[in-house]
């Protein structure tokens, strides 16, 4: 009897072993069958033993497995609680769906395999984008150059209205960077970009010249599209004089050659400037050191000016070079356009350099008045002495004439005078003879008077 009793004992602990239910810990993932469904909850039979319900925000299925989910439908759900208020086993879609997600994105990151990414806002840092269900972020950094918004001057404002443009497209981007437990996700759209420009990219070479079309333009430069590809023309790059901004030479739409100068994985470098003859090569044949040269002020900056000799060449005047006194003291003299005569100091061909100094054009310019004002002073001298030598000359010339001319009277009055005396003597010759003659008759009278 008693061996029966403990037969019956056994067999009904076996039985009990045998249909035991292993009931589940919270944080649990568990299939049930769901018996209900509406906007609000859900009912998932627990293998005939308890109900567990779903209700609220856990309904919200990230993996997108159970979006169209019916009755008679096997899920899977976490567990959250045992037994909630109203005695049932509270579950979760939400969280075995999180679970589910990023186990797959994890995976797909792993491969690198290309995924749609959905638009759903945009803010400063970048677009907010729709993995299946997962959220994810595609900083501005990793879009592809087709949809970088580039805006010129930076202006934020218009740098976001380009990002909200995007705003429900599908992207196709790639899995850079993931952390379930921060519910980090990061996309890209730019490697999967640079990845297929590899093969296109592979038949250029630096040197290359290649033509097309101005993309977009920025502070810093200039975008060219050509065949598939897009490179970059540095500010620097576009003329070999110095310009502020891009759009005083180029505008969106412009046709342009350029020289690949750079290649860097998937970025090509390009210059337009290198097609052209470069100005330097000659400047000694047009400007010397020392030269006095008319400049157009360009820009004034703290450490100085920027002038333009010319349409192509461009020199900078240090500060030190310009004025003693404070770059602000000197812009409200000086302002952009104005013009001002420089002083060549150096000139640098291979480095594309001039230095200027207006101080030294003033010293110069001074010095060359002094010269001036001598050089005048000494013609003026040399005119009076010229003048004084003239008239002295023509005094002394006056002076000899009058002389001459006093011989000359001279002469003719001493001729005058020797033909009157010649005359005179003549006369008183005769008188004389008369008079001899008279006394000599008298005599012979007198004798005759006496013989008688």
């Amino acid at each position: 009897m008693v061996s029966d009793t403990s037969k019956n004992s056994s067999s009904f602990k076996k039985i009990l072993e045998d249909n035991l239910i292993q009931l589940p810990n919270i944080g649990d993932i568990i299939k049930g069958e769901v018996v209900s469904v509406s906007k609000k909850e859900m009912h998932i039979d627990i293998e005939g033993v308890t109900t567990g319900m779903v209700r609220g925000w856990e309904l919200i299925d990230e993996s997108g497995e159970y979006s169209k989910v019916k009755v008679g439908d096997i899920v899977s759900t976490t567990v959250l609680e045992l037994e909630n208020e109203k005695g049932e086993m509270e579950l979760s879609l939400r969280r075995a769906g999180h679970q589910k997600a990023w186990k797959r994105l994890a995976e797909l990151c792993e491969k690198r395999e290309k995924i749609e990414a959905k638009v759903i806002e945009a803010n400063k840092g970048g677009l907010l984008v729709l993995v299946g269900r997962t959220k994810g972020f595609l900083p501005v950094s990793q879009l592809a150059p087709g949809h970088y918004p580039r805006v010129s001057g930076g202006d934020k404002h218009k740098i976001l209205e380009k990002l909200k443009s995007f705003i429900g497209l599908d992207l196709t981007v790639e899995i850079i960077d993931l952390d379930e437990n921060e519910s980090r996700l990061i996309v890209s759209e730019k490697r999967i970009f640079q990845e297929s420009q590899k093969e296109e990219l592979s038949k250029y070479k630096i040197g290359d010249t290649i033509k097309g079309i101005i993309s977009s333009i920025t502070n810093f430069g200039a975008f060219i599209k050509f065949d598939n590809s897009e490179g970059l023309i540095h500010i620097s790059e576009i003329a070999w004089q110095r310009i502020d901004k891009p759009e005083d030479l180029i505008k969106i739409g412009d046709k342009v050659k350029a020289q690949i100068i750079e290649m860097d994985g998937t970025k090509i470098f390009l210059s337009i400037k290198r097609l052209l003859k470069d100005p330097w090569k000659n400047v000694g044949d047009k400007y010397k050191v020392g030269d006095i040269v008319d400049c157009k002020i360009l820009k004034i900056n703290p450490f100085g000016l920027f002038v333009e000799l010319d349409k192509y060449i461009h020199g900078l005047a240090h500060i030190s070079e310009v004025t003693d006194g404070s770059i602000n003291e000197l812009k409200d003299k000086i302002k952009i356009g104005d013009k001002m005569k420089f002083k060549i100091l150096s000139i640098e061909p291979d480095e594309h350099r001039l230095g200027l100094s207006a101080k030294a054009a003033k010293e110069g310019k001074a010095k060359k008045g002094e010269k001036g004002e001598k050089e005048e002073k000494d013609k003026k001298l040399e005119k009076k002495s010229e003048k004084k030598d003239k008239k002295e000359k023509d005094s002394k010339i006056k002076k000899e004439d009058k002389k001459d001319s006093k011989e000359k009277k001279k002469k003719g009055e001493d001729k005058k005078t020797g033909k009157k005396e010649i005359v005179k003597k003549n006369r008183e010759g005769e008188k004389e003879s008369k008079k001899d003659s008279k006394k000599k008759e008298k005599s012979e009278k007198k004798k005759e008077d006496k013989k008688k």
